[in-house]
């Protein structure tokens, strides 16, 4: 039996073989992509499949052939059916077998029944003892808390290798400063001129300052005094003042009066830093500034500018809803 098992074995691994170096020269010589599976595939698949049924069905009647072959040697004596006593139903629940429940097999109970079993024999004013141990899922989780306990003091306070919760709490903040940081950049590039704020904090008006004097003071002057371009001191605008106006005049530019877009040299928060910066020169009057020109905006103008902001924020939220 144990030679043809083995020769059994034997053929399923010579076919598997075979498949294996079909497989090989099929990955050797690809076929044409987009095509699915090959039709070597294919039969490689059913060969493989044929051959692990084939092998199932040989053992299993093997062993059926190994039963049947032994009973025959030593066949199995006649014994004549020995006729079970009726029993009624009190007595049938006597005898039948109680199994404990996986919850009392879990906590350790023991049954009412087998009370008598755990008494021992001393007993005092006639108060007896059971013999009842702590179970030992009780005294596993006690030493588990214990080991886990002096794991804990040992990585964390003694071996230092663990944050304590300072520790972890200026991990936490530092990493909501990157996060934040990573979210204000990200946002900073969806500015348009209808969204863009007045912001004249230190490190906005240094940006913009910086982006200033390496693309503006050509033809703004190096104080914003006019050279080709206007003067960005006064109070007077060719193309509206404010922060978005200033915004969309340079990202737009214009382009019949000399004025290039920087829409595709800036991106929207570069954009934003440098009108920041332009509307903070406002009163400093350098020496040999250009004379006004276009209107003066003022701070109503400035105001009602704010307002059709906002209206046209929300008319577009609207839109977007239906």
């Amino acid at each position: 039996m144990k030679k043809i098992k083995l020769l059994l074995l034997s053929l399923f691994l010579s076919v598997a073989t075979y498949a294996a170096e079909e497989k090989t020269a099929e990955a050797i010589a690809p076929s044409q992509p987009g095509l699915g599976l090959s039709q070597s595939e294919i039969l490689i698949i059913l060969l493989l499949l044929f051959a692990l049924v084939l092998l199932f069905v040989s053992v299993t009647l093997l062993n059926a052939f190994k039963v049947m072959y032994q009973e025959q040697l030593n066949p199995t004596p006649y014994s004549k059916p020995v006729k079970e006593e009726v029993l009624d139903y009190d007595s049938w629940l006597k005898q039948k077998p109680v199994k404990p429940s996986v919850w009392a097999k879990l906590l350790g109970l023991k049954p009412i029944e087998e009370e008598k079993n755990l008494v021992i024999d001393h007993a005092y004013d006639g108060i007896k003892e059971l013999n009842n141990p702590v179970p030992a899922w009780f005294n596993f989780l006690f030493f588990g808390t214990m080991i886990f306990a002096a794991g804990y003091l040992f990585y964390y306070h003694i071996g230092g290798y663990g944050d304590l919760q300072d520790k972890e709490y200026e991990n936490e903040m530092a990493k909501a400063q990157v996060e934040k940081a990573a979210y204000l950049e990200k946002s900073a590039n969806t500015i348009d001129e209808n969204s863009v704020k007045f912001d004249n904090t230190p490190m906005v008006l240094a940006d913009g300052k910086t982006i200033f004097n390496t693309n503006c003071v050509v033809c703004h002057g190096d104080k914003g005094q006019g050279v080709i371009g206007p003067n960005l001191t006064d109070d007077y605008w060719l193309h509206g003042g404010g922060i978005n106006n200033v915004f969309k005049t340079i990202k737009y530019g214009v382009p019949e009066k000399g004025m290039i877009s920087w829409e595709k040299n800036l991106n929207p928060k570069q954009i934003s830093a440098v009108a920041n910066f332009i509307l903070s020169l406002k009163g400093r009057n350098p020496a040999g500034a250009k004379s006004p020109q276009g209107e003066k905006y003022e701070e109503k103008d400035l105001k009602d500018n704010e307002m059709k902001v906002a209206k046209d924020s929300v008319n577009q939220a609207d839109v977007t809803k239906k």
